[in-house]
C-alpha cells in the first residue's frame, strides 16, 4: 500500500519540528511500472532511504530538492529526477509541491542512466504523468493504460539527460561568480565585468563554464532566475515585483523567459498550482 502521508510540523518548547513524509512500505513494486501522485505542503521532508527499484521524480508545479548518494538535485516543471536503483536518497521541498512519480522495475531500467541525474521532460511524458495523475491510475491494467505506460518507459529511455538542472562550480573564481549570483540574481553583470571582479580573463571564465556547467554563464543565471521565479510566484508576488528583482527590464522580458523554460506563462502556471 501506498503510505506517503504529510505528518503534520509539531511544537515542542516553541520550537518548530521538521515535517517529515512517510516512504511507501511495500516490500516490492505492485507492479512493473508504478505511479504515484501527491501534493506536499511547504517545509516538508523524507528521511534518506533507498529501495530495489529505480524511481522518477518530477514536480508538476514547484521545485524539490533532493540529495542523491551525497549529490543534489534540483526537478523544476519541464525536468525530473532519475534515482537509479538502490541509490541512497532524500527530498526537500521548500515550498508546497505538486509530486508525481514513477518506480520502474529492474528489467525496464536498462538503458537507463546507472547514475543519479536530471532529465528533460518531453510533452508526451508530461501528458502521461498528467493523464494518470488525473484519473489515479497507480497500477496500469487495461490494456490502453498498458500501452502508455509503455511509452513513458520508451519515452524515458530517450529524454536527453545532464547531470543536473543547476550545477555547481569547483573553481574558486567561478564558485565565487555563482555565489554573487545565488545572492543577487537581478544582477546583470557581464561575464567580462564578472571576469574582471574574479581577476580571471573572460576567456578562462568562460572556458570554466563549458567545462564545470556544461552551459553559458548566462544560461546558468536564466536558470537560477527561473527556479527564483517559481518560488516567488508561489509566495504571491506580482509579476512586476518578481521582474524587476530578477533584473528585468520590463515584465514582459521576464514573462518571455518563464515561458520558453515552462511552456506556460507565469499567471497559468500560478493559476494551474493554486488549482493542484
Amino acid at each position: 500500500m501506498d503510505t506517503m502521508i504529510s505528518r503534520q510540523t509539531m511544537r515542542l518548547g516553541g520550537v518548530m519540528t521538521r515535517q517529515y513524509l512517510r516512504v511507501p512500505d511495500f516490500a516490492e513494486l505492485p507492479a512493473p511500472v508504478y505511479f504515484r501522485h501527491d501534493e506536499f505542503g511547504a517545509e516538508t521532508h523524507s528521511a534518506p532511504h533507498s529501495h530495489d527499484w529505480g524511481q522518477l521524480n518530477y514536480v508538476a508545479h514547484g521545485v524539490m530538492q533532493l540529495e542523491i548518494a551525497g549529490r543534489r538535485f534540483l526537478s523544476p516543471p519541464q525536468y525530473a529526477v532519475w534515482i537509479p536503483p538502490n541509490a541512497l536518497h532524500s527530498c526537500y521541498n521548500r515550498y508546497a509541491v505538486v509530486y508525481r512519480s514513477v518506480y520502474l522495475a529492474l528489467p525496464h531500467c536498462v538503458g537507463l542512466p546507472e547514475q543519479a541525474c536530471t532529465l528533460v521532460i518531453s510533452p508526451i511524458l508530461k501528458a502521461i504523468l498528467a493523464d494518470f495523475a488525473e484519473r489515479d491510475v497507480k497500477v496500469p491494467v487495461d490494456d490502453a493504460d498498458l500501452r502508455l505506460a509503455q511509452v513513458l518507459v520508451d519515452q524515458l529511455a530517450l529524454a536527453r539527460s545532464e547531470v543536473r538542472y543547476l550545477p555547481f562550480a569547483e573553481t574558486p573564481a567561478l564558485a565565487a561568480v555563482l555565489d554573487g549570483l545565488q545572492a543577487e540574481p537581478g544582477d546583470n553583470r557581464s561575464l567580462a565585468e564578472w571576469a574582471r571582479q574574479v581577476h580571471a580573463t573572460e576567456r578562462t571564465l568562460a572556458r570554466h563554464c563549458q567545462r564545470e556547467l556544461g552551459m553559458s554563464l548566462g544560461e546558468w543565471r536564466q536558470r537560477l532566475r527561473f527556479l527564483r521565479a517559481i518560488e516567488a510566484l508561489e509566495a504571491g508576488r506580482t509579476i512586476q515585483q518578481i521582474a524587476f528583482d530578477l533584473g528585468y527590464s520590463t515584465a514582459s522580458a521576464f514573462i518571455a523567459m518563464f515561458q520558453r523554460l515552462a511552456g506556460t506563462t507565469p499567471e497559468q502556471y500560478r493559476r494551474g498550482f493554486q488549482r493542484g
